[in-house]
């Protein structure tokens, strides 16, 4: 539980909301994609290497950065000509959840918390996951942030959602592995916030990012009574 300063008090929280990839879900299946097999297909397309598929990626991926069509399956396809749900489709045989991740979500469901899933994914990409996995079905609410507008990590995001989702920021818990975002949530004025250290099974953990961080979700289960 290194980094932890300051376990949650399950009875000052009411809503529990989450985050998908790098939270629950593995994030190494999303570094493979966009690391090697979205490249590899780039390659075979325009008839280059990889490494040469990496450069010419490269400054694509810089100019979209903190937008929302950093998380656009449709945005990418069109830029890169490559059909990315279809390769996603192909792939979806990687992804696999973050361990204790599914004991975490069934005992906030047996304390009867709120809980919903609020993702930069896109619909076509949440859709596949939740079709091999069964993510929504832990969930009373699922959520992606190309229905606002704004990625999570922008501030425009949280008021809109709250219309949507409306909840008690003071009686909210928030767990994501993005720094960026739990910093916009923190001026949403959300209390209690939690980092996911280790998005990437079996890498290392990472170090400290100005918030209370936790290797897996299932550490802020202390004293939550069933």
């Amino acid at each position: 539980m290194q980094g932890r300063s300051h376990p949650p008090d399950w009875s000052a929280i009411d809503t529990v909301l989450l985050d998908m990839d790098g939270t629950l879900l593995d994030l190494g299946y999303d570094k493979r994609f966009w690391g090697g097999h979205l490249p590899r297909r780039f390659a075979e397309v325009r008839g280059i290497t990889v490494p040469e598929a990496h450069d010419l990626m490269r400054p694509i991926f810089e100019s979209t950065a903190g937008t929302l069509d950093w998380y656009c399956i449709d945005y990418w396809s069109r830029a890169l000509d490559v059909d990315i749900l279809a390769l996603k489709r192909a792939t979806r045989h990687e992804i696999d959840w973050l361990p204790e991740a599914r004991d975490f979500l069934a005992r906030l469901k047996s304390a009867g918390k709120r809980v919903a899933l609020v993702t930069n994914a896109h619909p076509g990409i949440l859709g596949i996951k939740d079709a091999h996995l069964g993510v929504s079905r832990h969930f009373d609410a699922v959520y992606s942030s190309h229905d606002f507008g704004d990625p999570k990590e922008n501030a425009a995001f949280w008021p809109r959602f709250a219309a949507r989702e409306p909840f008690d920021p003071a009686r909210t818990m928030f767990v994501d592995d993005n720094a960026s975002v739990l910093a916009a949530a923190k001026a949403h004025g959300i209390r209690w916030l939690y980092a996911v250290r280790r998005p990437v099974n079996r890498a290392p953990a990472r170090a400290p990012n100005g918030f209370p961080g936790v290797e897996s979700v299932l550490e802020l289960l202390e004293g939550l009574a069933d």
